[in-house]
């Protein structure tokens, strides 16, 4: 594997647990299937132990994806790792991940437990583990906090016990690249049997440096296996971003001499099909996939790209699957002309039932706006996945009134349960009424912690994507909403969240 840089996508798991991001099993196999077609190596679907929900949303993933390993994660423990062998069942490859702390700091304050136990239940771990699945990682959380000594004894056990894949995280985003990427070369090192496993890192992004600490640990350490999610997303400040992993190591081939499986014309499909699912907006400035990561302001730079494309950009946009071409439907387009177009984005859609609703909302829209842009059929058909979805709120049509001076007032229209129901109510503008009205007849209670508005594409006529992130009793939910009219947009984006505050599905936080 010398020559080879396994990618581990874990959006799915690690980036899930960012508040108010968790999918529904539908919205996570769409996006598996999305990496599938990047052709990530190895995808984590999620940790099938904590709750029903997640069970089965790694059960249909590995049902469904056949190219990439699939793989749950578990706590070390018998419980936990069963689960996640039943989930995997139906998978080509299937891959069970196991964790337990190995900090100072963790063992006693979290785990309370003495590191010879700790060392005890991983071994157990990987061995019961190892029984079930051929492919087994293991990961001491905390790792890079962790004494040495306590380290490499943990680890060598482990894979004396049949683990084919360390990794060791930076769970808190402490390291910094010099000195992570020489953690792991010494672990290497010091292990006997290090070479009986690929080694793997995972950073968090806390310092700002993940990305770095992990290609340190690439190049200086000798791992061969990178964690990583779409638009870097995750708790806290977030992970190391797959889209930028995979630009440097390609990029740079030159200093890092490594080839990887990753067909890269699928990460921008990818980082809105993502965005929009979680309601995560990318920051314009983001690199590989932000909106102006390819824009040229100074009239210098413009000048130069004009003339030779490589004195201002050392990767092509094209490449990561932006589109030159960025007016691309009408009212007038048919619908093979629409199915066409969105295959180029990378996007499948899985019958014809789901085909012909999306192109129904298409051309509902073309008739409100004359250009249609790729993102706007990305929001249609992101749109469309949540509303499969079974919802107890529906929208149905929105009134509002208001002017200058006078208080503005909304009268809503939308489903509870099916049944038509209407909500009435003033606000300070327009947006504040129209949700007002909303609970006026819900009467849900849910505390509003973030509202956000992004256009869609770059004119007036854009389509507006909403995000409204609600909490209640210590749930956080996102709900996103797409609409030509703004006031409406932020109306489906309400409801959208009030829906996902009905799932109660328990879960199990993990951090890696």
């Amino acid at each position: 594997m010398a020559d080879k840089l396994i990618i581990f996508d874990t959006t799915l798991r690690d980036g899930e647990q960012s508040p108010g991001a968790s999918m529904t099993r539908d919205e996570k196999l769409r996006i598996a299937r999305q990496l599938e077609r990047l052709r990530v190596d190895v995808i984590e679907a999620g940790f099938a132990a904590s709750s029903n929900g997640d069970f089965e949303a790694v059960q249909a993933i590995a049902n469904a994806i056949k190219d990439s390993t699939i793989c749950s994660l578990s706590r070390a423990n018998d419980r936990d790792i069963s689960r996640a062998a039943e989930a995997l069942k139906g998978a080509n490859n299937g891959r069970i991940h196991t964790f337990i702390a190995t900090s100072p700091l963790h063992m006693e304050k979290k785990l309370r437990m003495t590191p010879d136990q700790v060392l005890e239940q991983a071994k157990q771990s990987v061995r019961f583990a190892r029984n079930l699945v051929a492919d087994v990682e293991f990961s001491p959380e905390d790792g890079y906090r962790s004494d040495m000594d306590f380290l490499c004894q943990v680890l060598e056990v482990v894979i004396a016990e049949g683990a084919t894949t360390i990794n060791v995280p930076d769970t808190v985003g402490y390291a910094v690249p010099e000195l992570y990427g020489q953690f792991i070369k010494t672990l290497r090192e010091r292990i006997p049997n290090s070479d009986k496993a690929i080694w793997s890192v995972h950073c968090h992004n806390d310092l700002g440096m993940a990305v770095a600490n992990s290609l340190a640990g690439v190049k200086l350490g000798g791992a061969r296996q990178v964690e990583c999610t779409i638009n870097g997303l995750g708790e806290r400040a977030g992970n190391c971003s797959l889209e930028e992993i995979v630009m440097a190591v390609k990029t740079r081939k030159d200093y890092f001499g490594l080839e990887m499986n990753i067909d890269p014309i699928h990460i921008v499909a990818a980082s809105r099909m993502v965005s929009q699912t979680t309601g995560f907006v990318v920051q314009p400035n983001k690199a590989v996939v932000g909106a102006n990561a390819f824009a040229h302001a100074s009239g210098i730079h413009q000048d130069g790209v004009l003339k030779a494309r490589d004195t201002y950009e050392i990767m092509r946009a094209e490449d990561v699957g932006w589109s030159a071409n960025k007016i691309v439907l009408g009212k007038l387009s048919g619908r093979n002309a629409f199915k066409q177009r969105m295959q180029e984005l990378g996007v499948v859609l899985e019958s014809e039932s789901e085909l012909n609703a999306a192109f129904a909302r298409f051309k509902e829209l073309a008739d409100r706006k004359s250009e249609i842009f790729d993102e706007d059929i990305l929001a249609l058909v992101s749109e469309e996945s949540v509303t499969q979805d079974k919802e107890q709120y529906a929208f149905v049509s929105l009134a509002q009134h208001s002017e200058t001076g006078e208080k503005p007032q909304a009268t809503i229209v939308f489903t509870v349960d099916g049944k038509e129901v209407q909500g009435k109510s003033d606000g300070n503008g327009p947006v504040d009424a129209s949700l007002k009205a909303i609970e006026s007849i819900v009467e849900s209670g849910a505390e509003m912690v973030l509202y956000s508005v992004n256009a869609i594409s770059g004119s007036t006529e854009s389509q507006g994507e909403v995000t409204v992130r609600l909490q209640n009793s210590g749930r956080v939910v996102n709900g996103v909403g797409a609409d030509p009219d703004i006031i409406v947009a932020s109306a489906k984006a309400y409801l959208s969240a009030l829906n996902k505050l009905q799932s109660k599905a328990d879960r199990v936080a993990a951090q890696g």
